[in-house]
């Protein structure tokens, strides 16, 4: 005769769904994707008008828990999205001072010329440019 105990099963704990790979929440994913399928195919035999309805149910039944994931996955998107927005706006301001910047140079070389052009229209077509008008030559 041996010594030895026997074990019984409530000397061991029973495993989980994921510890014995049975893949409990698969199977209940699998049977309640297979549900709602067989429920669409009857909603499109009989009227195809609560399709709408129905696909509004189930994204109502299923924000609330699939809402924070998406969220937490949409976080670094609308991050970068943001910083991208930032540079441009930042790129677009630089790039219109410096195209007033440019304009304002133009406005003032062409009001120059204007004042230039003025001045000599003004002075006598006799006498040289640069010379009072009231001295006679030496």
């Amino acid at each position: 005769m041996t010594d030895k105990t026997h074990s019984t099963a409530t000397d061991e704990p029973t495993p989980s769904a994921t510890e014995n790979g049975s893949g409990w929440a698969c199977d209940d994913f699998t049977t309640t994707a297979a549900t709602v399928g067989i429920i669409f195919v009857g909603a499109a035999l009989i009227e195809t008008a609560l399709i709408p309805g129905m696909v509004i149910g189930a994204a109502a039944v299923l924000a609330p828990k699939y809402a924070s994931k998406v969220g937490a996955s949409l976080q670094p998107l609308f991050r970068s999205a943001v910083r991208g927005a930032y540079k441009v706006g930042r790129k677009a301001r630089e790039a219109a001072a410096e195209a007033q910047e440019h304009v304002q140079d133009i406005v003032a070389e062409v009001h120059a010329e204007d004042g230039a052009a003025e001045a000599a229209a003004s002075e006598p077509a006799g006498k040289p440019a640069g010379k009072p008008a009231g001295k006679p030559a030496a």
